[in-house]
């Protein structure tokens, strides 16, 4: 789910550092020019954001499932064994690499693996939504009211209505994200009982899914 991170980091910063001194040009005579040039400017924001995100979704049926770092939820996003592993991949045909090279699997473990992958999958295409969502509230936040942002930004107040802005609009989404993990871990000690190779990988812990929710909620309720 790095994806939507990075899009959303990298797009902020920049979206905004562009727009306020046009927003500064716009008390003098051309307010209205200056107006249309943000709007093509927000729009062309939302462009970018669809066409990367949807490159994103598109890379993760077609590349290889990088088994080690899919997921990171709690204990389990913090190990240090996790460093020491070799690269380990599931494929788009269900084949379990490490190193580079195929690990010796049947139908059985074939359709397991193919099943985590697209549970994983199901996950990471849902992070991504969450950071479409969240980029586009960001970018609407400053196209409905830049001016009042600006004056935000001066204050100091600026992080936290956007902060506040895209909490809103993922809230649900992550919540969702939570509730799937029991049917993840399920998934995920049900291959690794089948395939030792896989074992190391298996990273997802119950305490994490028990948490998950938990911590959301906590995270959110400042709203």
């Amino acid at each position: 789910m790095h994806h939507e991170t990075r899009t959303r980091h990298r797009l902020l910063p920049l979206l905004l550092a562009g727009l306020l001194p046009l927003a500064a040009q716009a008390a003098g005579p051309a307010k209205g020019s200056v107006q249309r040039e943000i709007s093509e400017e927000m729009a062309e924001a939302r462009r970018e954001v669809r066409q990367e995100l949807a490159a994103a979704r598109a890379e993760l049926e077609t590349e290889n499932l990088d088994v080690g770092n899919s997921l990171h939820f709690g204990k389990s996003g913090h190990s240090a064994d996790r460093e020491t592993l070799p690269k380990a991949e599931i494929t788009p045909r269900g084949d379990f690499l490490i190193d580079g090279k195929e690990v010796a699997i049947d139908a059985a473990q074939r359709e397991q693996l193919l099943a985590y992958r697209r549970q994983v999958i199901g996950i990471a295409r849902a992070g991504i939504d969450i950071g479409e969502r969240s980029a586009q509230a960001a970018i609407d936040a400053v196209d409905r009211g830049l001016f009042s942002l600006m004056f935000s930004a001066m204050t100091g107040n600026l992080e936290r209505k956007l902060e506040k802005t895209i909490k809103q609009s993922i809230g649900p989404g992550v919540l969702q994200i939570c509730r799937s993990l029991p049917s993840l871990l399920d998934s995920q000690q049900r291959l690794a009982a089948s395939l030792p190779q896989f074992r190391p990988y298996a990273t997802l812990e119950a305490d994490d899914v028990k948490d998950c929710e938990q911590e959301v909620r906590r995270e959110f309720a400042s709203l």
